[in-house]
């Protein structure tokens, strides 16, 4: 019986391995973060079924994680909750004669990408891809910021459509 153990680990460990080396930096940041939070989660289930630990400080202990996300969150607060339409700010908002064809203002788009007005278009392309990282679908933001701050890049660089 401890020979066949002893053969199944040591084929998962070859394989594990394996796989290790054909990862990218990235990749591999991204595989230690999720197995320590899948070992250290199934440490927690486990001494919750045990009794070890209260369920609530389970559930505290499982939010720690999304602290990570915290500084990044707070940083774009204010343009979040604009975008979210929070308050009544968007409830009646009048057409301007700044408005492009897209349909954003000009300084709503420079404050959405963090740019002055009389920015070059480097800065917007600039600050566009720092704030797409952040807010891309694929990166764990949503599509309806993603899609804002495509819409905010196309004004300031006098696309349409």
């Amino acid at each position: 019986m401890h020979w066949i153990l002893g053969i199944g680990l040591t084929i998962l460990v070859f394989v594990v391995l394996k796989r290790w080396g054909s990862l990218t930096a990235e990749q591999r940041k991204r595989t230690v973060w999720q197995t320590g939070l899948a070992i250290a989660g199934g440490a927690l289930l486990i001494m919750v079924l045990t009794g070890r630990v209260h369920v609530l400080t389970a559930g505290v202990a499982a939010l720690l994680p999304l602290l990570r996300k915290l500084p990044a969150l707070l940083r774009h607060w204010p343009t979040l909750s604009r975008l979210l339409g929070q308050g009544n700010a968007g409830a009646h908002r009048e057409q301007s004669p700044a408005q492009t064809a897209a349909g954003m203002p000009v300084p709503e788009a420079c404050e959405i990408l963090g740019v002055d007005a009389g920015c070059s278009d480097a800065e917007v392309v600039a600050a566009h891809r720092r704030l797409i990282q952040k807010l891309h679908p694929d990166r764990g933001g949503n599509t309806y910021l993603a899609a804002r701050v495509n819409e905010a890049r196309d004004v300031l660089l006098g696309r349409t459509g």
